[in-house]
């Protein structure tokens, strides 16, 4: 009997034990489910967006949410994508990754996108943002991606000082801007700052496309890939234009970065360049002001068109507990008043969200967001193809190489490049 209740009295212990160890792993389970990371792909890694990155992290943790960062520098967010592939492809992706355009589709077509549409109702996302981004964020009717931002790609940038010495005003017309190119010339100061990589080419040749045919002309071959216009009349006048300003630049342009060319316009070597409005953010950081020492205008013949390009993010499908909780929380975040405004401030972008005061945005951000208002009512509201947001990307590398190869091959006609173009559009 003695031996029995021994064994009864260490049965009541072990049980009491395993009790007390089940509670400890179960609590521990639940703190590890409320604390899970959100492992976050990225490629804001400079200045403002790095800034801004800080930012989104502070306001996730304030949410109970854990941020992993997982930033990927270079390449303009290709490196990022690469290492998005490779993640992806063995199973175990990131919580969330910096994408943007087509790509948001191809992700959500392999159905490993996370439906944010019960946040998107309830932040109200169709009454906020422009129909021509909502759509990029939707897949078969439902958000699968929050935006940022809203950048406009068709800027002039002028250093404000060049222009007076040749005593010439901002160009509103091609013929203008080769008049003041000639002055700037003439002066020994560099007309056009560029970065001989195939981004900055094919940006510029975007531009250079929408300033001399128009948005019509611009849906019709980039959005259509319509082949009578892609070698038509029309394309070879603007590769025609786009080749002009090669004569205009300078020699050490090869492999430049883009601030790199930024920072001519700013300390006067150069007196104009063709980039997005993150070269605001140069200006900004060395202490120039808009309309005293630079002017940010509309390039030649784009005055009512917007070429658009918009930062987002998309959401995977993990297994980990928890973790759903934390991207709704962020895409909540990405559309957030505070984020928008503190944001797009360090970036040189504007809110996506068409809601926001822009009481403490500079002079150059107010008259992009009226351009895009009214861009947006006139049909002049275009996406980048230069930059991720129309072509599959093995188009858009397709006319990067078309682009670039004319761009550095003095005997290749404006026809020949026409034809290389439509060519390039059928690529697979």
């Amino acid at each position: 009997m003695r031996s029995n209740r021994h064994s009864r009295a260490h049965a009541r212990r072990l049980f009491a034990t395993l009790t007390a160890c089940a509670a400890a792993a179960a609590t521990f389970a639940t703190s590890q489910a409320q604390a899970a990371s959100v492992e976050v792909l990225h490629y804001w890694t400079s200045g403002g967006e790095a800034k801004s990155a800080q930012l989104l992290k502070q306001m996730l943790e304030q949410k109970g949410d854990t941020w992993v960062d997982f930033a990927v520098a270079g390449g303009g967010g290709g490196n990022a994508m690469t290492a998005l592939k490779t993640r992806v492809v063995a199973g175990n992706p990131p919580a969330a990754a910096q994408i943007k355009g087509p790509a948001i589709k191809e992700w959500a077509d392999q159905d490993v996108l996370l439906s944010i549409d019960d946040v998107a109702k309830a932040g109200n996302w169709d009454r906020l943002l422009p129909p021509e981004i909502a759509s990029v964020m939707k897949y078969k009717g439902q958000y699968v991606g929050a935006p940022v931002n809203v950048h406009r790609v068709n800027w002039l940038w002028i250093n404000a000082d060049a222009l007076k010495k040749v005593g010439a005003q901002p160009p509103a017309t091609w013929d203008d801007f080769f008049k003041v190119a000639d002055a700037l010339k003439k002066a020994g100061i560099t007309p056009v700052a560029i970065g001989g990589q195939p981004w900055q080419e094919a940006e510029t040749f975007e531009t250079v496309a929408l300033g001399v045919g128009g948005a019509g002309f611009y849906k019709k071959a980039f959005v259509d890939l319509d082949q009578a216009t892609l070698k038509g009349p029309t394309m070879i006048k603007a590769l025609e234009t786009f080749k002009r300003l090669k004569a205009y630049t300078d020699e050490g342009q090869v492999g430049r970065d883009w601030n790199m060319a930024t920072a001519m316009v700013i300390n006067g070597r150069a007196g104009m360049q063709f980039m997005g409005d993150w070269a605001k953010g140069e200006f900004t950081v060395a202490g120039k002001v808009p309309g005293k020492d630079y002017l940010c205008v509309a390039a030649p013949g784009t005055q009512k068109d917007f070429t658009f390009n918009v930062d987002s993010f998309v959401f995977f499908k993990v297994k980990t507990p928890g973790v759903e909780k934390g991207q709704k929380d962020m895409a909540g975040l990405l559309m957030s008043p505070a984020f928008q405004e503190a944001f797009n401030l360090n970036k040189g972008s504007i809110p996506v969200r068409q809601d926001l005061s822009l009481a403490k945005f500079d002079d150059c951000a107010k008259k992009s967001s009226a351009d895009f208002k009214s861009a947006g009512a006139s049909g002049g509201l275009v996406p980048s193809w230069a930059h991720d947001m129309l072509v599959s990307p093995a188009v858009e590398g397709a006319f990067y190489d078309v682009i670039g190869n004319y761009w550095v091959n003095k005997d290749e006609t404006a026809e020949q490049a026409a034809g290389k173009l439509a060519v390039a559009a059928k690529t697979n």
